[in-house]
């Protein structure tokens, strides 16, 4: 325990680790947990190895308390240190699988993605959006089409993704407001929309058509078109996508043969959802 208990009877946020969101006020809110939380949420597929200095950049976190974060989590074996660089320990891997093999919609769409990569012989995902970001829950992949590795558990951002900008086009108007306030628009290659106005009426246009395509927006070479699944209520709770080469396969290509296909699935993966 902290000296006088300071992380959990002191609310008050660091800056960079959507901590500002919590009353001050909240007597029952661990400052210390959420920290060591965001310190295990700043590494990723290209920040697999981290300085205390990078954590606490990436966090907003003081050093200090990244350094004691990294401590307890190496002597709890999910985090390892070699020399001024940490990185994590396939323990971590522990905290999210109770999630993952639970939950209906990760462990029974793995047929249905299986049968739509099979059938298209391309790579298909399943998403939701969370945190601001596309969160892969699912996916089956025929070949690997982007210079980082997918898997479930991924995250991509939402502006400039074809899943993220299905979800997107799906949140009301003020929650659609208050993403294009927070996230900054960076420009993945040279074909990112990055004006918020011109993104807007993507989604609108999203909205109307039934589907999302992105054509080398995130990465040079990736063409990508994703459909809404939605539960019983209608509602849209997840998206459905196939990404694939831009040079193996056109963008007619992706709305004749491939999106008759991903409806197919959405109808099937809808019937998991509440």
């Amino acid at each position: 325990m902290e000296k006088k208990m300071s992380d959990s009877s002191q609310p008050e946020m660091d800056s960079g680790a959507q901590e500002g969101e919590v009353p001050a006020s909240d007597p029952n809110f661990m400052l210390s947990l959420a920290r060591g939380l965001s310190v295990l949420q700043a590494f990723s597929d290209q920040r697999r190895s981290l300085t205390i200095a990078q954590i606490s950049h990436r966090t907003g976190i003081p050093r200090a308390s990244v350094r004691r974060c990294l401590h307890t989590l190496i002597q709890l074996g999910y985090a390892e240190a070699h020399g001024n660089n940490f990185s994590l320990k396939p323990k971590v891997l522990s905290l999210g699988y109770s999630y993952l093999s639970s939950t209906p919609l990760t462990v029974s769409a793995h047929p249905y993605l299986n049968q739509i990569s099979r059938s298209l012989n391309e790579s298909c995902s399943l998403a939701v959006l969370q945190d601001d970001e596309v969160l892969y829950v699912g996916r089956s992949a025929a070949s690997r089409i982007m210079s980082v590795s997918l898997t479930t558990g991924s995250r991509l951002p939402a502006y400039c993704t074809a899943l993220g900008r299905m979800l997107l086009a799906h949140l009301p108007p003020q929650e659609l407001d208050g993403y294009l306030a927070r996230v900054p628009l960076k420009a993945m290659t040279e074909r990112t929309v990055v004006n918020p106005e011109r993104l807007k009426e993507i989604l609108e246009g999203v909205r109307q058509a039934g589907y999302a395509m992105v054509e080398e927006e995130l990465e040079i070479g990736l063409r990508s078109i994703a459909v809404p699944v939605r539960g019983a209520s209608g509602n849209v709770l997840a998206a459905l996508n196939i990404g694939a080469h831009a040079a193996r396969v056109s963008n007619r290509k992706m709305t004749e043969e491939f999106l008759p296909v991903l409806l197919k699935g959405a109808q099937d993966l809808s019937i998991l959802l509440p």
